[in-house]
């Protein structure tokens, strides 16, 4: 009897709380409407790289009831790809959607909120941001852009990328015209490739005309979908320069300070969910796709030891350089790269043994 009525006790309570709470939000000035854009660094077709962006803007929409709502638009409808970050620092448009890496030509820092080549994993990289500080450091990178980051999605680790000829020897990487984005381009620079920084929607026509000898971009679902193997029959992995690669959500400075502190906390639920099913779609689409792209006669190749360990001394040579210069990329490093190492240890023991013995066992089955 005692527990029966604290049972309805409660349930009175609560629906005088609920009542009460009906009654103040009446009396309660409107949450103000937002109306904003966001373009992109990718195109439509490309749905899973694109598709982080929609799946964000949909759950800031279902959070706030409707309240909010964003308008995206693919790369070139507002402003070319590659020039995203220009759009919202100048106010063209309150966000963006893209890939940090793309702006190293206004501070190599910018690697760190995408990829850096022979840097951390998806899982590694989520730690990173959101557990090691990772996050709050780049965003003290972004206030002197007046922006601020949020990884809305990550394409986890990547294939090195089409090429027109084998790659045997580092001395095969000489003369070399390859798309590839962010510092990993610095890397083979170094060994005497010449690097091309293009837009998604330009990479084929390039490949297919000879104007590049080799581009990367993501992994096997982006790549079919863009036609390279028609192109270029070979397929490298691994892909150094993008162990994991985040999306990154760029919000202009004063529009995110004019947000309430609730509008706020509903822009970061909705980042985070927009993370996670993004990183379990791409874990979910690409096993199928390595497999169309193999069966219709893509030909898978791997780095050997020596171009491995030839771009591994190229990046840590380049990373040094930099940081010499820059102190908010020696910064970043430093704490990315240690961070990256104490993880290293506890993976070795438990993530990559199990993973080896799957690996093994499936091979028996």
């Amino acid at each position: 009897m005692t527990n029966r009525r604290e049972m309805l006790t409660t349930g009175l309570a609560g629906a005088a709380l609920a009542a009460g709470g009906t009654a103040a939000s009446a009396q309660a000035p409107q949450a103000t409407a937002i109306n904003w854009r966001m373009t992109s660094s990718y195109p439509k077709a490309l749905d899973a790289v694109f598709g982080a962006g929609d799946i964000f803007l949909k759950a800031v929409s279902d959070m706030s009831g409707g309240r909010i709502q964003l308008q995206h638009f693919a790369s070139g409808e507002l402003v070319p790809g590659l020039q995203a970050l220009d759009a919202v620092q100048n106010g063209t448009v309150e966000c963006c959607d893209t890939a940090s890496f793309y702006y190293v030509g206004k501070d190599p820092s910018f690697a760190f909120g995408a990829a850096v080549p022979f840097g951390l994993n998806t899982r590694q990289q989520n730690a990173w941001f959101f557990q090691g500080g990772g996050l709050a450091l780049f965003n003290e990178l972004l206030a002197q852009y007046d922006v601020i980051g949020l990884p809305i999605g990550n394409t986890n680790a990547q294939m090195a990328g089409w090429f027109r000829k084998e790659i045997k020897t580092v001395d095969d990487l000489k003369g070399l015209k390859m798309r590839i984005g962010g510092l990993a381009g610095q890397v083979i620079a170094k060994l005497g490739a010449v690097p091309q920084q293009i837009a998604a929607g330009d990479i084929y026509p390039a490949l297919e005309r000879g104007t590049i000898d080799a581009a990367e971009w993501v992994g096997p679902y982006d790549d079919e979908r863009l036609g390279f193997s028609r192109v270029a029959p070979y397929y490298y992995y691994p892909g150094w320069w993008e162990g994991a690669s985040a999306i990154l959500l760029m919000i202009n400075r004063s529009k995110w300070n004019e947000l309430s502190a609730t509008d706020k906390a509903i822009f970061v639920a909705a980042a985070h969910q927009a993370n996670s099913l993004t990183i379990a779609k791409y874990d979910d689409v690409n096993p199928a796709a390595i497999k169309r792209l193999i069966a219709s006669g893509t030909q898978l190749r791997a780095f050997s030891p020596e171009i491995m360990d030839a771009c591994a001394k190229a990046a840590a040579e380049l990373y040094e350089e930099i940081g010499a210069k820059n102190p908010m990329f020696k910064k970043l490093h430093d704490h990315m790269m240690a961070y990256r190492n104490e993880q290293l240890l506890w993976q070795q023991i438990a993530e990559f043994n199990y993973d080896a013995y799957q690996i093994r066992s499936r091979s028996r089955r």
